[in-house]
């Protein structure tokens, strides 16, 4: 059963990867700023039970990618599968589907759903994810919290026992692939979210991995050493770092963040990015963010504050298309995002987008039609933007680039 958890972007799929970056910064948020969001804050269906509202959040996903976990006394047991999606890609604009005729699949194109294999990078997202859930909740709910822990040893333990299993390319055309090529950086991930929460020696070794070891630099689904750092840098874990080694992590936080302003001080609009501007552009910027505002909570430096002050902006309208690409904010701002339901129709049954969903910006290298025209690639790569349901290159939601939003809100 792995109902439950949330659409990855203006599609029906759900992936484990991309899940767990964005559930693991929703976690962050509480571990840096537990008052941020208190019960009743939001609008969830969890109010009024007592633990902050972002945990609410953030445990809708985590129940999710405990789900994926392959059980004990199945092949591959411990292992987390990559992903879920249709086989073929829902139509825009459709309401989300309420149950799947799984016995009939191809009786109308997309509604079939697929269960895909495990990886190692999938396995290795629970277990950093898992961990860093133990210590959250462990004193909101123990039992959540043992479960959470059981799980993310079990995948630490699952992932080098078990063949490398290397997202790449799969059949049907419902979903992403999310393929990752090197799960390096999610060992290191996992083992410094492992060692934070449990502070057990064999953890410890691993984690000065010289190969990654404090490493910090632009961070994605894909790339997610950093992450790392940035909790081994900023959480009270049950054991601490040595000094020394702690020392390096911060000073390579600085210096990551020192080199970020460099080079926003060479942008037009002081956008937190660096060189030719990636499918979802707003979420590179939004994850730099992150970095330079923990630089400015290690050392209370105003300039990383401002810095990310500045990239806000950019956001929010002070940008190369003067628009706010975060929707309900701002004169003129986003509104009708590549997604199957918010397709902006209320006379069909279809709602415009809420309040606080960003899109993921300008692209130099946009990939659908609506962005492909001769207009729009005759212009220079912040402007290749163009806000309309059918342009999924630039003008797409996802999880992942919303939770640093929240970060930074």
């Amino acid at each position: 059963d792995v109902t439950g958890g949330w659409y990855d972007a203006g599609d029906f799929g759900k992936y484990v990867v991309n899940g767990g970056i964005s559930a693991w910064t929703l976690m962050n948020i509480y571990e840096q700023m537990p008052e941020a969001f208190p019960d009743g804050s939001l609008h969830i269906p969890e109010q009024a039970n007592t633990v902050s509202d972002i945990l609410d959040e953030a445990r809708w996903e985590m129940e999710f990618l405990l789900s994926m976990q392959v059980p004990q006394g199945e092949p591959q047991a411990g292992m987390v599968h990559h992903k879920i999606h249709d086989e073929s890609w829902a139509h825009i604009p459709m309401v989300p589907p309420t149950e799947v005729d799984n016995d009939n699949a191809n009786a109308i194109v997309g509604t079939g759903r697929y269960l895909f294999p495990p990886s190692t990078a999938a396995t290795l997202n629970l277990a950093a994810t898992g961990a860093q859930c133990a210590r959250v909740w462990k004193e909101i709910d123990p039992t959540f919290s043992a479960k959470c822990l059981d799980a993310a040893e079990t995948a630490w333990d699952a992932a080098p026992s078990n063949p490398l299993a290397l997202a790449g390319n799969t059949p049907g055309q419902g979903g992403g692939n999310y393929q990752d090529n090197n799960v390096g950086d999610e060992f290191y991930w996992a083992v410094a979210e492992l060692f934070t929460t449990t502070g057990d020696e064999k953890y410890l070794n691993h984690v000065q991995n010289p190969d990654y070891f404090g490493r910090v630099d632009a961070f994605d689904w894909g790339s997610t050493a950093p992450l790392g750092s940035l909790t081994l840098a900023t959480v009270n874990g049950k054991r601490d770092l040595p000094a020394d080694k702690t020392k390096i992590v911060k000073r390579h936080i600085l210096s990551y963040a020192d080199q970020m302003l460099a080079m926003q001080a060479k942008e037009g609009y002081s956008a937190l990015i660096q060189g030719a501007y990636p499918w979802g552009s707003n979420g590179t910027i939004l994850n730099n963010m992150m970095q330079v505002a923990t630089a400015y909570r290690l050392s209370g430096d105003k300039k990383y504050l401002d810095s990310v002050q500045s990239s806000m902006d950019y956001l929010l309208g002070r940008n190369p298309v003067d628009q706010s690409y975060v929707t309900g904010y701002g004169k003129y701002s986003m509104q009708h995002p590549h997604h199957r339901f918010w397709a902006n129709d209320p006379a069909n049954g279809y709602p415009p987008p809420p309040a606080g969903a960003v899109s993921g910006g300008p692209n130099a290298n946009p990939t659908d039609p609506v962005a492909q025209t001769d207009e729009i690639m005759s212009l220079g790569q912040s402007k290749r933007y163009v806000d309309d349901i059918g342009s999924f290159s630039t003008n797409e939601v996802a999880i992942n680039w919303n939770a640093p939003l929240v970060w930074m809100a």
